[in-house]
């Protein structure tokens, strides 16, 4: 049984073997007949980035996006590894948030291998990229990805989750010593989708790593972040009974949001510097099977996979919430990105592997622009937006 760690335990947590970076000659497009210039890491722009999470060689697609949102095809790239299942997944293979995640500062785009135990790095410029380096996750079933600054944590899911830590350094990463954090979960806890941690991410401030646990504790770990990049020795456990915490972001005024799959219901949190949360407000969708929340602008959208449902909200200085409505999407609705500044919403559909595109209206309305079918990619799941 996992033991809730409250502020000021003293529970020493074995750290994690360095992990082995592989270099590898820069990847291009996959356009055959187009001639493609030295390649310069300028940064993403106008662009949409999905992962395929294929367990027979993972992708990322990519697509440019035109002024009026829509999108088109810009080029395939191989990660150099694998795609994985977790058992019982059916629309949402890896059941998480943020396995593709892109490191403004840097110029870099970080996708999970989860069939592979691997994270892959690709330097990115407009709407193209170049594969850098595929390296150990530091664990099993590497499933998301953080970044603040010059530091990394990937999330793997299984034998227990575990976090590692790694340092940008030269365009690309570096192990941190030390970094490795054992989650301490139920390993045979089953179904896996359900019962794997859910999502890395940094507070705005890089002050603190919080990790989700799904119904495997129902709880949100909050990690203190260390000079040097480490972390501490364990986190505080804030448990938060039935809600099956999965996904994390942030409003616009600073309030901790958990995309509950439990209640499906999309919350807010006080996050104090000591770890621990306090419900501020939680709204259900109406929908099933609520898993993933990304902003827009000044709203939020929460994704259901069981509805094929995008909801939007609202959040208050205060934290309160505002359910403002909802809108249809294809079957198998998870992760989303927006763009623009929050002018348009790319949501990702596991059932067939589409990516629906939507213009973001007053009031959070979602208005339907097009759609793609990414190759490969039913079940999959990672997506970003510039």
């Amino acid at each position: 049984m996992r033991v809730p760690i409250r502020l000021g335990s003293a529970i020493a947590v074995a750290a994690a073997g360095l992990a082995t970076a592989v270099a590898l000659p820069f990847a291009t497009p996959a356009l055959a007949s187009t001639a493609v210039p030295a390649f310069s890491s300028g940064g993403a722009s106008h662009a949409v980035f999905a992962a395929t999470d294929n367990t027979s060689g993972n992708q990322v697609v990519a697509y440019h996006r035109a002024s009026d949102g829509t999108l088109s095809p810009a080029g395939t790239y191989a990660t150099g590894g694998l795609g994985g299942v977790l058992a019982g997944s059916v629309v949402d293979h890896l059941a998480s948030q943020g396995s593709l995640s892109y490191d403004p500062g840097h110029a870099l785009l970080y996708a999970v291998n989860a069939g592979s135990d691997t994270v892959s790095v690709f330097a990115v410029n407009g709407d193209r990229l170049a594969l850098r380096q595929v390296l150990s996750s530091g664990g099993s079933f590497p499933v998301s990805v953080a970044v603040h600054g010059d530091l990394v944590y990937v999330l793997n899911a299984l034998a227990g989750g575990r976090l590692a830590g790694y340092r940008v350094l030269g365009g690309g990463l570096v192990p941190i010593p030390g970094s490795g954090r054992a989650l301490g979960l139920n390993p045979s806890a089953s179904p896996q989708f359900t019962n794997t941690p859910g999502q890395v991410a940094f507070t705005p401030d890089g002050s603190q790593l919080i990790v989700t646990t799904k119904a495997n504790g129902n709880d949100i770990d909050v990690f203190g972040v260390r000079f040097g990049g480490q972390l501490s020795a364990a986190p505080v456990v804030n448990s938060e009974p039935g809600t099956v915490p999965f996904a994390i972001s942030f409003d616009v005024y600073g309030h901790l949001l958990i995309a509950e799959a439990g209640t499906n219901a999309l919350a807010t949190f006080a996050l104090a510097p000591s770890g621990t949360v306090s419900l501020v407000d939680a709204v259900g969708t109406g929908d099933s099977a609520t898993c993933w929340v990304a902003p827009a602008g000044p709203f939020l959208f929460a994704s259901s996979a069981g509805s094929a449902a995008e909801s939007g909200y609202s959040s208050s200085f205060g934290g309160q919430l505002s359910l403002l409505g909802a809108a249809t999407t294809d079957a198998g609705t998870v992760d989303a990105a927006a763009a623009a500044g929050g002018r348009f919403l790319y949501v990702q559909t596991g059932g067939s592997g589409i990516v629906d595109e939507f213009a973001v209206g007053a009031g959070a309305s979602l208005t339907e622009i097009g759609a793609v079918t990414v190759p490969g990619a039913v079940g999959g799941e990672g997506i970003v937006a510039f």
